[in-house]
């Protein structure tokens, strides 16, 4: 997963603005993303920033698989100035859509850690017509502050395809999925 930055409003106008990348599998819920946030009012004052991590999925519904999305994107596989990736497409991750809830943990430079509830949109894949933009959404636990305009952003899940058997391996490992930030175009 990638998230590169997306915005988030209240009805009163403050904004929450995250950035953040890490893995999930949706198949047993684990988590291991972290990022940065900024808390502003609506004339821009910064009033908290910090950092965030999450180890808990709540959910995920998959859109589908997108598999030209990083050519359209423009982000091509391999190193810029040298050959593309030589591996098969089936070996490389695949963007997908959906909608992933987190469980995060808000750590402010200063202040009280909050926990919250983090909503990733990813367009990609056959996204329903009221989430054909990527975005995200904030609920802090503890308070009644929504945070459910989506503002915009840039966000990407990659499924990671099932590895081969390899000696000293006993089974296949599970797909999961990566989210990072992508260029802004």
């Amino acid at each position: 997963m990638f998230v590169n930055p997306a915005a988030a409003k209240s009805v009163n106008g403050d904004t929450y603005e995250i950035t953040g990348a890490g893995t999930f599998n949706a198949q047993t819920k684990s988590v291991s993303a972290a990022g940065t946030f900024t808390h502003k009012i609506p004339n821009g004052t910064v009033i908290e920033s910090g950092v965030w991590t999450s180890n808990q999925l709540i959910s995920f519904d998959s859109y589908g698989a997108a598999p030209n999305a990083l050519r359209q994107r423009g982000i091509v596989a391999g190193v810029p100035g040298f050959r593309p990736n030589p591996m098969p497409m089936s070996l490389n991750p695949v963007p997908i859509g959906g909608l992933a809830v987190f469980r995060i943990r808000l750590l402010p430079a200063s202040g009280m850690p909050m926990s919250a509830l983090l909503q990733v949109n990813c367009s990609l894949g056959d996204a329903p017509r009221d989430r054909s933009a990527d975005g995200i959404r904030l609920k802090l636990e503890k308070s009644p502050t929504e945070f459910s305009e989506e503002l915009g952003g840039s966000v990407m899940f990659l499924a990671m395809p099932p590895q081969p058997n390899t000696p000293g391996k006993s089974k296949q490992q599970e797909p999961g999925s990566d989210a990072a930030p992508t260029p802004n175009n």
